[in-house]
């Protein structure tokens, strides 16, 4: 009888990281001229509580390059790409690029015993919507007025977007001369479903000369 050893290193195969839009890419890169939708995968998201009013908050604002936002529905940039968004009176979301790992230890060491940092990267994915058709697309599945005089440049809100739950940041205002981006966090589980939607709420625009 002859008996195949496996080593742990024959078993061991690196393993890519997916992201939860893979393979959309494509499909998405067939919307009218109106809008761009794109996926931003593997964004670090840090979700961080403490007392805005301690020392540690001061801490934390050290490391980010920028104070936390104690203005509900907002977001600020820090530094290195680094943006954190309000999510309530003690709690903000912390987003930076790709693989941070220094970033969170760094913010455990500012907040000490005082407050809590969880690492929630791989909860949501984000997903770019920008463009004139942006307002127009968003507007068929959330009640949320995306005019510039309602909902500038730095607005952040949890809301409904066709039912699904999302954070949804405006990080330019989404104007329907310029354009402007919107970006929404959405649970990975979630993702495809909130991408086809958004898929077939342009399709009216495909025969629209005008955006052509």
């Amino acid at each position: 009888m002859t008996v195949e050893i496996t080593t742990q290193s024959q078993k061991s195969k690196p393993i890519g990281r997916t992201s939860p839009l893979q393979g959309y890419a494509g499909r998405l890169a067939e919307l009218p001229q109106g809008v761009t939708v794109r996926e931003v995968p593997f964004l670090t998201q840090l979700d961080v509580r403490v007392d805005p009013a301690g020392p540690e908050a001061a801490e934390a604002a050290r490391v980010l390059g920028v104070a936390l936002p104690t203005t509900a529905n907002t977001a600020v940039s820090g530094a290195d790409g680094v943006e954190v968004l309000w999510l309530g009176p003690d709690e903000w979301l912390v987003v930076a690029p790709p693989d941070q790992a220094a970033l969170e230890p760094a913010l455990r060491e500012a907040l000490g015993s005082a407050g809590v940092v969880v690492d929630v990267s791989a909860h949501r994915t984000t997903i770019a919507v920008s463009g004139p058709l942006t307002r127009d697309v968003l507007a068929r599945g959330c009640s949320l007025d995306l005019d510039p005089r309602v909902s500038p440049a730095g607005t952040c809100v949890q809301t409904l977007l066709a039912l699904t739950g999302v954070v949804l940041v405006v990080r330019d205002d989404v104007t329907r001369d310029g354009g402007g981006e919107v970006r929404l966090l959405v649970r990975s589980s979630f993702a495809r479903y909130l991408a086809d939607w958004l898929l077939d709420a342009c399709r009216e625009y495909e025969d629209d000369s005008s955006w052509q």
